[in-house]
């Protein structure tokens, strides 16, 4: 990481760059943006509001993690840069330690919303050919059972749901290993949790999982029927799926798919890949292809 620090009190400059620097970041020290003679990027910029110029400053590097070191707290040195650009600010004298604190969460800061914009694009490229189900989200009530072949058409309706209401809900993934008890630890009663592929479950531990949600904020995806439906409020987004109980045509890989997700916690790999037509080789290639993880 590339520090400038603009600070006419040599001795703090000093200070401060050698304690950057024996934690792996460079530093270029000026006594006042007028020194500044080249085109350098920086991403933290130390900004003392004592130096000649420093608006300029705040201006020049504004797509960088500004932290002004000031003396007194005003408008000057305070609301107006931060206004332009500045991203904080902290009072002389000061513990390095709350330095380092600031550029910490400023770094981290910066890192979630260029990892939020990547996602945003990500999910938008990944839903765009999906046609969003028509629904007053206003009437949903939780916990909520979503029933849909096609994974992806539950999680488009999560996605659209929380970002229609600006939410934050946690992700589990039943058919990943070591999940199950993930949901205990994870589920209270004021977060939302949102659970997918509730039927790779054995049945025991479907009843423990329903019996554990019946007061709780969460949205559970099942490619199945529920044999023993409780009184939760309950959504079928499989009317545009193929589904292989309506007699449509799947891919030899949505039923291939559909078949290990659905069976493989019901039948040994023995009897699935005879079922199947395959070896047990073939379905573990199966299930790393699919990126199917099996239950213990």
């Amino acid at each position: 990481m590339r520090v400038l620090i603009v600070e006419n009190e040599i001795y703090l400059a000093q200070s401060i760059s050698m304690k950057l620097s024996e934690i792996g970041y460079w530093c270029e020290i000026i006594n006042s943006f007028d020194e500044l003679k080249d085109e350098k990027t920086y991403d933290v910029v130390l900004l003392s509001t004592n130096t000649s110029n420093f608006i300029n400053a705040v201006e020049k590097f504004k797509s960088s993690i500004i932290v002004l070191l000031i003396s007194y707290i005003s408008t000057d040195t305070v609301s107006d840069p931060l206004k332009m650009g500045a991203s904080d600010y902290i009072q002389k004298p000061f513990m390095m330690e709350e330095l380092l604190r600031k550029i910490k969460h400023h770094q981290d800061f910066r890192k979630l919303l260029v990892l939020n914009n990547t996602y945003e694009s990500y999910f938008k490229s990944h839903f765009k050919n999906l046609k969003a189900v028509e629904y007053n989200y206003k009437k949903i009530k939780f916990p909520l059972i979503l029933q849909a072949n096609n994974q992806n058409n539950a999680d488009f309706f999560v996605f659209n749901y929380m970002k229609k209401y600006d939410l934050i809900f946690s992700y589990v993934d039943l058919s990943e290993l070591s999940s199950l008890e993930k949901i205990f630890k994870l589920i209270s009663y004021n977060n939302i949790v949102y659970i997918s592929n509730f039927q790779v479950l054995k049945n025991t531990d479907k009843e423990r999982v329903l019996n554990f949600i019946k007061d709780k904020m969460v949205i559970l995806h099942t490619s199945t029927t529920l044999e023993k439906p409780m009184n939760f409020d309950y959504i079928d987004l499989k009317n545009d799926e193929k589904n292989i109980n309506n007699n449509e045509i799947l891919t030899i890989d949505e039923y291939v798919k559909y078949i290990i997700l659905t069976y493989q916690n019901i039948f040994p790999d023995t009897d699935l890949s005879k079922k199947l037509g395959i070896s047990r080789k073939s379905l573990w290639e199966k299930r790393k292809k699919y990126e199917i993880s099996k239950r213990k």
